[in-house]
């Protein structure tokens, strides 16, 4: 088959590997139909994830079809049309029991384009089968459940539900990307006061209005702390969501909030941020990281579904599967393209 290949930083190829095979009664072989790229792909090429070791498939995120099921694998069969989830799930390790699947310590987390071969190939091997996938429900599309897979769970989870959006809050959301714009959908359940974009790209905070942000801000022309706190009688957004994964955006965060109020990192960072405690300490400031656990997943899938969240809208570029390097090269450079997600299809 093709797959995406990892050959160490700034090195990839789209090149013929061996077929995967099932290693456990547990797993499954999915055709993969419809994959994306993940901002955290672009990260392991700039080397943050040195985890992540040459000659890996990478990808966590897929729609498909069931082609093989292990002989432990009970609730799913062959043909079955399944969202492959970026988190996979052992469901019997303490982590797992406590939905908090993105700490699996049973062979599960975030394994696949990461500790194991992924998604972005013509047939993936899904770990623990059961748990980590989910049947696409009748009229939907390909493409939007594909958003379900990370994105739109990680921006709910590990920005909304983690920062404790409330009603009447202000939101300031860092970083207007696939996972910032998931995160300003997420928080619009919640019917804050005001969601503030704030990016460096004119064409990105564009899109976070499309989203829902009723406001705003690109921090590379003047002071987003003095405009955020202008809006809050100076005392700051009841919640600030980080979601470009450098240093500069979670330090803007710290100092974006008010006392009281919360800052949710959902970044990949790859160097070290300061943490200004000598300002922060007096604050009463709540600091949140997090791996997406995908407990929301279900929820989202009903949302979806019942066309509350129009997640097709995410999908603004779209490739067949074998022009995967040209589609690389359209998501590492979506300032210029106005790429949110790429979709590659048979």
């Amino acid at each position: 088959m093709k797959a995406l290949v990892y050959h160490g930083p700034g090195e990839k190829n789209w090149e013929d590997v061996p077929d995967p095979k099932r290693q456990a009664d547990t797993d499954a072989i999915v055709r993969v139909d419809t994959t994306t790229i993940c901002g955290t792909d672009l990260h392991i090429l700039k080397g943050d994830t040195p985890e992540v070791t040459g000659g890996r498939i990478l990808g966590h995120e897929a729609v498909g079809t069931v082609e093989e099921v292990g002989s432990g694998v009970k609730t799913l069969s062959v043909d079955d049309r399944v969202l492959v989830s970026c988190i996979s799930a052992c469901g019997a390790c303490r982590f797992c029991r406590e939905g908090r699947y993105g700490q699996c310590t049973g062979g599960g987390g975030w394994i696949l384009g990461h500790l194991i071969d992924g998604t972005q190939a013509e047939y993936v091997r899904v770990p623990f089968a059961d748990t980590s996938t989910y049947r696409l429900p009748a009229g939907t599309s390909d493409e939007e459940i594909l958003m379900l897979a990370d994105i739109l769970p990680t921006g709910y989870e590990v920005g909304v539900l983690n920062g404790h959006v409330q009603p009447g809050d202000t939101v300031a959301v860092v970083g207007t990307g696939p996972i910032g714009l998931s995160a300003i959908t997420g928080a619009r359940m919640f019917s804050p006061s005001h969601v503030i974009a704030i990016d460096l790209a004119d064409a990105r905070l564009e899109a976070a209005k499309a989203f829902g942000a009723d406001l705003t801000f690109n921090n590379s022309h003047a002071d987003a702390v003095a405009y955020v706190r202008g809006l809050t009688d100076g005392l700051g957004a009841d919640v600030a969501i980080e979601a470009v994964g450098v240093p500069a955006s979670f330090e803007l965060c710290t100092e974006l909030v008010r006392p009281g109020g919360h800052v949710a990192n959902i970044g990949v960072h790859g160097k070290p941020a300061t943490l200004h405690l000598e300002s922060l300490w007096t604050r009463d400031v709540t600091i949140t990281t997090g791996l997406v656990d995908t407990y929301s997943t279900p929820t989202l899938l009903r949302l979806v579904a019942s066309h509350q969240i129009d997640a097709t809208r995410f999908a603004t570029h779209h490739f067949g599967l074998n022009e995967m390097l040209e589609a690389y090269d359209t998501y590492g450079r979506a300032a210029e393209t106005g790429a949110v997600k790429v979709v590659l299809s048979r």
